[in-house]
């Protein structure tokens, strides 16, 4: 199936990095969110990026025009009535994501795939909200989206053969590598990820170590780019615990359960980079 109009749903953090690789794709895009504020920031950062491209000569200003040019912002769900593909990257709440679906399973024409960025949530559980189980599918992009080169694809228990070669080639067209994951509570990246990041969170919670003492014995002495409680920081404490939670309750296996030091931060509204305040202070 031919994509030409790549519908977003949320203008967040990842939703306008999709928003953007689509567009520099060379698709039309329609960012949705709930509030023009949301998509103006949303598309303020792509802006703001797109220029730095050009600053770095990477791109020349009509090439920022031309992106910029083939994306349309929507407060209005309904407007994803022109969208032949549609990905969702709202927050990673369940009950958020399967109203999404049932709206985007009343709007969309039944041809169109209906695609969810979840960092967690099974696949299936999301498809039973829709009467088109065999059109949902998991993508899976990694944060920050215009640079990280890897796609998860994962197949619910009905995703149709066509369903996964379209999303599989749409990820190719974008630039990423596509890596296939079945369907499973956090699928490849996030089951592996996330109980680092917490095992991290409980080592600060024991005192083992500080942060910052953390972070560094990860990247010198494991070689990781960025330390674990500062990659938390990054995609958000919310975000984090939202997937253990997902993870421990899956699978009902303790060696998933999120740290007590989690739950209190993002009680405190400690959210990481986002609002400031994580295991780290940003100005």
């Amino acid at each position: 199936m031919e994509v030409k109009t790549f519908g977003v749903i949320g203008a967040g953090q990842m939703g306008n990095g999709i928003a953007q690789v689509a567009a520099m794709s060379g698709l039309n895009v329609i960012m949705n969110d709930i509030k023009d504020e949301f998509v103006e920031r949303g598309l303020a950062n792509i802006t703001k990026l797109l220029g730095k491209s050009v600053e770095k000569g990477k791109m020349s200003a009509g090439e920022k025009d031309a992106v910029m040019g083939r994306i349309k912002t929507s407060v209005n769900i309904k407007d994803m009535a022109a969208a032949d593909f549609v990905v969702e990257a709202a927050t990673e709440n369940e009950t958020l994501k399967f109203g999404v679906f049932k709206n985007l399973d009343e709007v969309c024409a039944p041809h169109v795939i209906l695609a969810t960025n979840t960092s967690s949530i099974p696949i299936g559980r999301i498809s039973a909200q829709t009467k088109r189980p065999d059109k949902v599918i998991g993508m899976h992009f990694m944060n920050p989206v215009p640079v990280m080169k890897l796609v998860e694809v994962i197949r619910g228990l009905a995703t149709s053969d066509e369903t996964f070669k379209t999303t599989w080639d749409l990820s190719v067209k974008f630039g990423k590598t596509p890596a296939q994951a079945n369907d499973y509570p956090g699928f490849i990246a996030n089951r592996i990820l996330l109980p680092m990041i917490n095992e991290a969170v409980f080592c600060l919670y024991h005192s083992v170590g500080t942060a910052e003492d953390i972070d560094t014995v990860m990247k010198l002495g494991m070689n990781h780019p960025m330390g674990p409680l500062a990659l938390a920081d990054l995609i958000g404490l919310d975000t984090c615990l939202a997937i253990m939670e997902t993870l421990y309750n899956g699978f009902k296996d303790s060696k998933y359960r999120p740290c007590p030091l989690f739950r209190k931060y993002v009680e405190a509204g400690w959210l990481g980079r986002k609002t400031g305040r994580g295991f780290y202070e940003y100005k």
